[in-house]
């Protein structure tokens, strides 16, 4: 017996969401499809939250051996979106060595119009083979907030580093906004953490990651990020750099000591002492206009709370986007 109901023109794991700006200069949804293992799911925008919030799911709370996603988002002139998760992506292992598990992303941002995406990081089971590749592009003045982290695995379990092969590649492509302009390529970051096949005589991938349990990306671009991107170039510069000398006597370090501290030399001073005490690596570089920061730490927990306290502290991302923006790194 025939079906009755027309077959469905999607490919499963797919998705789009397309995001416009209302009569009320409120941003709304004009569109949101998925379907399996994706999830959309958006609550009703109001004038407070700033954008439009999106949670991204899969059904079981990860992707099994051999899912693929791919989602495609269409932010029209002046919209916002943020973009979250409920937690940690989990990436179950692949049964066989040649079945990998992909997530595909392809992003479109207009004039003026702005992209927040803070999820949780991905997390890799133990034999597990995952790539992602995320492409977006943009305006001339969009703008765009972009968090990729993954970790070392279950803890819980005793995994470190132990899956297969992680793939991960960002592309931030300057869109060509006039007749016959060609779009530009401004940043391709790609990360391949590959524990089976390592060359020869080089330390183990839980070797090389030297005590971090999560390394991660954030990439800023855009005039709504760019107070954000030069805060993160002026704490990377404030940073003590190795063998770099004090030239003070003692009597004026011992008054510049003494000397009472500004807000944010107090809570910069917090903030170095965190993170050597949780093994908080980071640098931070300006590419072709693009705010690049890498990062890494000896607990998920204290990545968390570093990136979410930067941000925090600088204050803008929440103020375009609204405080939901920032649950994942609350």
């Amino acid at each position: 017996m025939s079906s009755p109901f027309p077959k469905s023109s999607s490919l499963p794991g797919a998705g789009r969401i397309v995001v416009k700006l209302a009569p009320n200069n409120i941003s709304a949804p004009e569109s949101i499809t998925y379907q399996y293992p994706l999830k959309l799911i958006s609550p009703s925008s109001v004038a407070e939250q700033g954008s439009v919030l999106v949670f991204l799911l899969s059904y079981g709370g990860g992707l099994v051996s051999g899912d693929q996603i791919n989602l495609s988002i269409d932010i029209h002139p002046q919209a916002r979106l943020s973009v979250v998760t409920q937690g940690h992506t989990k990436i179950f292992p692949s049964a066989v060595q040649n079945i990998v598990t992909r997530q595909n992303l392809s992003v479109e941002i207009k004039t003026g119009a702005a992209l927040c995406l803070l999820p949780d990081p991905v997390q890799p089971f133990e034999n597990s083979i995952y790539e992602q590749i995320q492409i977006f592009k943009l305006a001339a003045s969009a703008s765009m907030c972009l968090l990729d982290w993954v970790t070392q695995g279950r803890t819980a379990r005793g995994e470190n580093w132990s899956f297969r092969r992680w793939v991960g590649r960002n592309e931030v492509w300057s869109a060509a906004d006039a007749p016959g302009a060609k779009e530009r390529l401004l940043v391709r970051d790609a990360v391949i953490l590959d524990s089976a096949n390592r060359p020869a005589g080089l330390p183990s991938l839980r070797e090389s990651m030297d005590g971090h349990a999560i390394v991660g990306t954030l990439i800023l671009r855009g005039p709504m990020t760019r107070t954000v991107g030069e805060f993160f170039l002026a704490e990377f510069s404030a940073l003590p750099r190795l063998g770099a000398r004090d030239f003070r006597s003692d009597e004026t370090r011992e008054k510049d000591e003494a000397a009472p501290q500004s807000p944010i030399q107090r809570w910069r001073a917090a903030r170095l002492a965190e993170e050597k005490e949780k093994q908080i690596l980071w640098s931070a570089a300006n590419v072709r206009g693009c705010i690049v920061v890498k990062f890494g730490a000896a607990t998920v927990e204290a990545a968390r709370n570093w990136v979410g306290t930067m941000l925090l502290q600088e204050g803008s991302i929440e103020q375009h986007f609204g405080e939901q923006a920032l649950m994942c790194v609350r």
